[in-house]
Parts: structure tokens; sequence; C-alpha cells
């Protein structure tokens, strides 16, 4: 696992974290959402961002966003370059990356070049190669890198991965892991003469930006993140039913996988975005030889945990039992629901906790060049029950794997491929 963890307990606020963001301009989806997650704590502060691929849209975004003249750029090769010349007190320190996949290795490996921690959206590149790339850039540099496998970020989520990483399960047996949705079941991305695409589709389902997979990278990668996570296994080999239903679209709108994990479990992840009527429908089930659990994301707030020897018990997200985990993980009482905006906001909340623990150590790094490395516990039993993990580009890697090999799998006639 390549998950990090970070302490969320503070006495005294420090001064936020100074983010640049790269893409996500007016009419995007995602670039608000990563605005708000980051900002919602007040642990970090969008203060510049180049939020366009053409200039004009970048500065009129960045005008509506309120964002500095001097520190709204036509570009992101201008951001990073003339933010990395401001003083270390005022430069930006961290890079959010929310542009479409094809752009993903060239940026982030710039910004780590230029010094700068990032977070970036999944899948983190096209090919392995580019992803261990990265991950070398993070070791040199010592830089913070969150990857923004949402789902991470949900308190149940957390305490799941803690349950059954404590043996409360038993040795593990079986992982059913799930996400559908219905929005593309029509080919939107293909309008009548002289309509104009859906924006999301056009490129989630263009090979050019989105990369190689389309399903299976947009939706299938959560499902391998969040099965890891819960787990703690790896995958030993796979085999892969990887389709494409809709006509003339270039890339796959469905897949089925059959896993064998390390330690002898076996899985069934199912991805979908052409099943209709289904908006968001994600879903793991869990059985060991001592019980099983469940979470769903349309239930986010609650796990089902089935032991063998008791009754079925649902554990809420301000219910009893459940640790430090959940008061930091939420900002409600219970009874009033959160949901995706704060489980964003829960992985930017964990990085960028780190990336203010690093600001000491990168001022003495600066005038001594010691090198200090950054926190890298990953078996949650060794951690203590105050903290809260983020994806790391060693998870985001493992991502990209795993696009590959289910799509050698499928090229293989659905054989089973060694991970």
């Amino acid at each position: 696992m390549g998950t990090h963890a970070n302490d969320a307990s503070a006495s005294t606020r420090p001064t936020p974290v100074r983010i640049a963001m790269i893409g996500g301009g007016s009419g995007a989806f995602i670039g608000a959402v990563h605005r708000r997650a980051a900002e919602l704590d007040g642990l970090g502060s969008v203060v510049a961002g180049a939020l366009s691929s053409t200039p004009d849209r970048s500065l009129a975004s960045a005008r509506a966003w309120g964002l500095a003249p001097d520190r709204s750029y036509a570009s992101w090769s201008e951001l990073l370059e003339r933010e990395s010349a401001r003083p270390a007190h005022e430069r930006v320190e961290c890079v959010a990356i929310v542009t479409p996949n094809h752009t993903h290795f060239e940026i982030a490996r710039a910004a780590l070049e230029k010094g700068f921690h990032v977070v970036l959206d999944k899948p983190v590149t096209h090919t392995s190669e580019q992803a261990a790339e990265l991950s070398r850039l993070v070791r040199e540099k010592q830089r913070v890198f969150a990857v923004t496998y949402t789902f991470a970020g949900y308190p149940m989520v957390q305490h799941a991965a803690r349950l059954v990483r404590a043996g409360a399960l038993g040795t593990l047996r079986r992982v059913y892991v799930e996400f559908l949705q219905g929005w593309l079941a029509n080919p939107i991305e293909q309008p009548a003469p002289g309509a104009e695409p859906q924006k999301q589709a056009d490129w989630r389902t263009d090979p050019a930006r989105s990369g190689p997979a389309g399903t299976l990278g947009d939706i299938g990668t959560h499902c391998e993140h969040i099965a890891a996570l819960i787990t703690g296994l790896g995958i030993e080999s796979l085999a892969a039913d990887v389709v494409t239903h809709v006509p003339h679209r270039k890339l796959d709108d469905d897949a089925s996988v059959l896993i064998k994990f390390t330690g002898g479990a076996r899985g069934v992840l199912s991805c979908s975005q052409v099943c209709a009527g289904e908006e968001c429908a994600i879903r793991i089930r869990v059985y060991g030889e001592r019980g099983g659990l469940e979470w769903d994301h349309e239930r986010c707030n609650e796990l089902v945990v089935m032991p063998l020897d008791g009754p079925r018990q649902i554990i809420t997200r301000a219910g009893a039992g459940l640790g430090a985990i959940a008061p930091i993980g939420t900002r409600l009482p219970g009874g009033h629901p959160e949901g995706f905006h704060e489980a964003f906001a829960n992985i930017y909340a964990a990085a960028l906790r780190e990336i203010m623990a690093r600001r000491d150590v990168d001022a003495s790094q600066r005038s001594t060049s010691r090198h200090a490395p950054l926190h890298t516990a990953t078996d949650l039993s060794e951690l203590p029950p105050d903290r809260m993990l983020y994806p790391t580009i060693d998870d985001g890697l493992r991502g990209v794997r795993f696009i590959e090999r289910c799509l050698q799998s499928r090229d293989a006639g659905g054989a089973w491929v060694a991970f």
C-alpha cells in the first residue's frame, strides 16, 4: 500500500498552504470540487491558477474566481516558472492538477522538478512507466503527492480498513466491489450534425486524451483502490472482460474482472457506465472466515458489519466504537449527512497537514542540504487511531498497472495475467 497517514490534531491553526490550480476553470465540474475541498477546513487557499488550456479562457476563469491579476496565468508552464521565481514565503507550495488525463504526466513532472508538492486526479498517467518516473521524483524531491481517489476519504471506509487490518473478519476469502453508472448509456460524445458533444463524455471517450482505457480508467481504478485500502491485499493475477457496448465508441464502457489476491482471497470487480438508471452506485463487500462487512456509497455514513457468530450491526459515522477516526473525518453532528465534498476535503486535509509539517524541514534543507524523509507508515495496525490516510503516488502507480493488466488480459481473450 502506498497510502500515507497524517496527524489531524492541532492546537493552533497554521498559515494555510498556498495552492495553485491547473485546469478546472469555468464549466469544469471537478475544478470547483477541488477548490471547495482544499479550502473547506481553512488548511489551504487557492491563490493562483492557470485554469484552462487556452489563455483567454484561463484568464477569464481566474477573474471569475477572484484571483489576483499577477497570479492569474495564461498557461501552466507560465505558472510554474513565475511561481518558482517568487520568494519562498510567497510562492505557492502545492499545485493541484485537474486537467484531462493526457496532460497529467508532463505537468506533474514539471511541478515536482520545480519543488512543488502535488495533488493529482486519477489515473495519474497513461502508462506505468510514466507513473514510476513520478514516483522516483517524489522520493528524490521529498514532496507530498496526493492522488484524489475520493472514496478513501469517507470515514466509514477508513474505519472498515482498520477493522479488517485488526483481524475482525479473520483471514479474508471474498471481495466484491462495483461502481455502476448510466450516464454513457447513449453516445452523447457523438452528437447530431451541428450539435456540441457533451464535454465530459467528449474527452473521456477519446483515447488521445483519456488514455488506453475508458470506464476502466475512469471508475474501475476507484474500485481497485478502495478494495486495496480496505483489505490491505495485493493482486497476484487477474482475468478481465473489457467491452464496449455503445456502437462506434472508441474506448470501453463496461468491465468485469476476476481477481486472485495475495493470501488466497478471490475477488470480483465490476465497473460500468452503461447501466441505465444508475447514478453513482459504489459498493464493496468483504468476507473473511469470521464475518463480513459492507459499505454502500449511497449510505456512506453507515458501515454494515456481519459477524459469523452474532447479529448484523450497522455502525454509523457518529456512533460508538469508532475511536478517533470519525471525529477527524467529520464536521457535523450525527444525523446530519456528510458526503462527497467532505470526503474529498479529507484527502486534501491529510495532505495539506503533511505539507505544513514539511515547512520547517524544507527551510532546514535550504540552509543545510539535509534530506529528511516523509512519513511513510502504511500498516494501519501501527498507526495511532487519530490519523487519516490519503492516497499517494504509489497508489496511483498501482492503479495504472491495474488498467494495463486488465487490457493485457482483454487482448489475450480474457486470459489470466500476473499482476
